[in-house]
């Protein structure tokens, strides 16, 4: 066991830190042009923060790394807003979840563009990565006042700021009533002097929309359309005296069959319907994007969405509304930048949960729209590439950095499987798409002696686990699976010979089943006797017939020492209740075992988990991982996300001393929020780590020079 160390580590180093480029990889709902600034561009994600385009470099920059461990919850950004007569101003609404577990949500507020922020605790939670996400923007600077911002909240009603954001209180003469799990105000624009609310809780019967003058209060539209498929107002946009809305059953992104646009001439008081002709039949989906001409009077392009049988489209028109022409047909896309969004298919599909729409204000043939996946753009309304470089939105599931070949990293990811990364600095010209295709990925693992077998697991409709006998550049399905893996795809281990497999199933609810061993690359499949049914396994990384199986639900270890074909308990008393508590060996050495129980701390075994010590400098233990050596030492670096003992600080670490003493090598100004999944170093380069987070992808960092 590790002996006790200074309980502030023994200070920091410096790091500079990049992402591992894949090309986003997550859903944008939110992108926005400044109305007087030519070429500058936020986006919004529901989970990986917000971002400023840089139209010189071309590229995104990141706006909220800051966010540390503890504000984990802010880093899904709910809405933004631009002041347009004063562009350097920049407004933030925070909050992933609006569930009674999550904290509250926050204001950020910014004199210059995002690269500085002033915070304000909100009374109220906010619901960045839930339904109705891509609806908005809920937060508008008043153009009557520049001090004046108004918030809408999903179920708290309508609030409003007088100090630029500094302190809010609750607009109580907004008329309409939120439901405890409704979506209520869906969005808010201006036209002229004139403020509008979109209302997600009619159901369609109820006043979708209300405005105010600034002058007695909210009131309901008048004349406004009603009806089921103008139940949710998605976004509101004003050019040239007309108004206009976009609608959908359901506030989406899932969920939306029916939808309408409709126009309102602020001057009369008079509506129209402006929805495009639906094709009929079983081609379902809501409206939602939307984006209007300042320059070009009727010129306003609106998109489809939750299309998922015929992939959704940009409508375009030039007569305000009377004529449409959907802009998918005639597109010509150009991924080479990111080749995933081919999805293992000749030809890359327009785009799925397109609720984010953008026109720049100087160019109308310029148009952003976001996905599920990624930002696409054109400038001439034929020609569509993904705009997406420096946006990095996945949501890591764990990582391996193989001993040899041609990558350094290998990544399993939420939504998108992973990928094989050539390298770090561009998409990967090949995602986990040979063999089958997968969706979120539970398991990676490589032969720790034969690294050029790894195997790899996730939810797919095409098979569930997958084996590569050359470093992960190719796969091929497993030949066949156990009973039950479809709808329980748990973690999987490799024996460090890859002479064997063993496969933990486990239900997306977390209900735990038998493990499974296969001797024949996944063949064949026997169920383990003496498996803790829902243990994670881990290969010992020197001896092929030792495999441990960590029971998080009941804090016991298993381990196998005929190469994963049975099991016995070997350790009972350990931290349980958590099913991310984690489990790692130290390359190179049989036996020697870590064990990552968050706030339970760090667990070490030097006797192959018969007996278990905790380490009192490590207050919490999240992660761990090993890299190569430091020169003159004989242990891998130790990578390590944690709080030291004594600390309130949840930080990456790293050890050069077997975990004797601990370095910083974060900064405040690089948190990403939570980061509790995977980190492993480089077991090649000396310094180097890769680390996954929650919404920003992989960040790899190297010792500054």
């Amino acid at each position: 066991a590790a002996g006790a160390r200074p309980a502030a580590g023994g200070g920091t180093q410096p790091y500079r830190w990049r992402s591992v480029a894949m090309g986003g990889t997550g859903f944008v709902p939110g992108i926005l042009f400044h109305p007087a600034v030519r070429g500058l561009v936020y986006a919004r994600t529901d989970i990986g923060g917000a971002y400023r385009w840089d139209d010189r470099a071309a590229r995104w920059t990141p706006l909220t790394d800051h966010i540390g461990w503890d504000d984990w919850n802010l880093l899904g950004v709910e809405a933004i807003a631009v002041d347009p007569a004063h562009p350097d101003r920049l407004y933030l609404a925070l909050g992933t979840y609006a569930q009674p577990w999550a904290s509250h949500g926050a204001v950020l507020r910014s004199d210059d563009r995002g690269a500085t922020w002033d915070r304000t605790d909100l009374p109220v939670r906010l619901g960045a990565n839930e339904d109705g996400r891509g609806t908005g923007e809920r937060l508008l600077v008043d153009p009557r006042d520049s001090d004046t911002l108004w918030l809408g909240t999903r179920h708290d009603g309508l609030w409003r700021s007088t100090d630029r954001g500094a302190t809010w209180e609750r607009d109580t003469s907004f008329p309409a009533s939120p439901l405890p799990a409704g979506q209520g105000v869906t969005v808010l624009a201006a036209a002229g002097r004139t403020l509008y609310a979109g209302w997600g809780d009619g159901g369609g019967t109820a006043p979708a929309l209300y405005r105010t003058s600034g002058s007695g209060g909210w009131e309901p539209v008048p004349g406004q359309p009603a009806g089921p498929a103008t139940a949710v107002p998605q976004r509101i946009a004003h050019a040239h005296g007309t108004l206009w809305v976009t609608y959908a059953n359901a506030p989406g992104p899932n969920g939306q069959t029916d939808g309408a646009v409709h126009r309102l001439d602020t001057a009369t008081g008079t509506w129209h319907d402006a929805t495009p002709r639906r094709p009929g039949g079983d081609d379902t989906f809501g409206y939602a994007g939307l984006a209007v001409s300042p320059r070009r009077p009727g010129t306003v392009v609106v998109s489809t969405n939750n299309r998922w049988s015929k992939v959704d489209t940009v409508y375009r028109s030039t007569d305000g509304g009377t004529t449409w022409t959907s802009l998918r047909e005639r597109a010509v896309l150009d991924v080479s930048e990111t080749p995933y969004l081919t999805w293992g298919e000749e030809e890359p599909k327009f785009g799925w949960w397109i609720q984010a729409l953008a026109m720049d204000p100087f160019d109308d043939r310029h148009l952003l729209y976001g996905t599920g996946a990624t930002i696409y753009g054109t400038r001439d309304l034929t020609h569509w590439a993904p705009r997406i470089r420096g946006l990095e939105e996945a949501s890591v599931r764990k990582l391996v950095s193989p001993p040899a070949g041609r990558a350094h990293l290998l990544s399993a990811l939420g939504d998108v499987g992973g990928f094989h990364h050539d390298t770090l600095t561009a998409s990967p010209a090949r995602g986990f798409y040979t063999g089958p295709v997968f969706g979120t990925a539970t398991g990676l693992d490589l032969a720790a002696r034969n690294p050029s077998h790894v195997v790899r697991t996730g939810w797919g409709d095409h098979g569930n686990g997958a084996l590569s006998r050359d470093g992960g550049r190719t796969w091929a399905p497993f030949a066949s699976q156990p009973p039950g893996a479809k709808d329980a795809p748990g973690p999987i281990a490799i024996t460090a010979d890859a002479g064997a497999l063993v496969w933990a199933l486990v239900h997306w609810d977390g209900t735990p089943h038998p493990g499974w061993w296969s001797g024949d690359g996944g063949a064949t499949w026997s169920e383990i006797p003496g498996y803790p049914a829902g243990a994670t396994p881990l290969a010992d990384p020197v001896d092929p017939r030792t495999v441990y199986a960590y029971d998080t639900a009941g804090g016991t270890l298993a381990v196998s020492r005929d190469a994963g074909r049975t099991f016995a308990t070997a350790a009972t008393g350990l931290p349980a209740g958590d099913r991310e508590y984690q489990l790692a060996a130290t390359p190179g050495r049989t036996g020697e075992l870590w064990l990552s129980a968050k706030d339970g701390g760090l667990l070490r075994s030097g006797d192959g988990g018969r007996t278990f010590t905790r380490d009192p400098g490590i207050a919490a233990s999240h992660t761990l991982g090993f890299g190569k050596a430091a020169p003159g030492s004989r242990h891998p670096a130790v990578y390590h996300v944690a709080r030291l003992a004594g600390s309130g600080l949840t930080a990456v670490y790293r050890s050069d001393d077997g975990g004797r003493t601990w370095i910083r090598i974060n900064d405040d100004a690089h948190q990403w929020g939570w980061t509790g999944q995977t980190v492993t170093g480089d077991p090649r380069r000396f310094g180097r780590v890769y680390l996954g987070t929650n919404g920003r992808g992989v960040q790899y960092g190297d010792p500054a020079r």
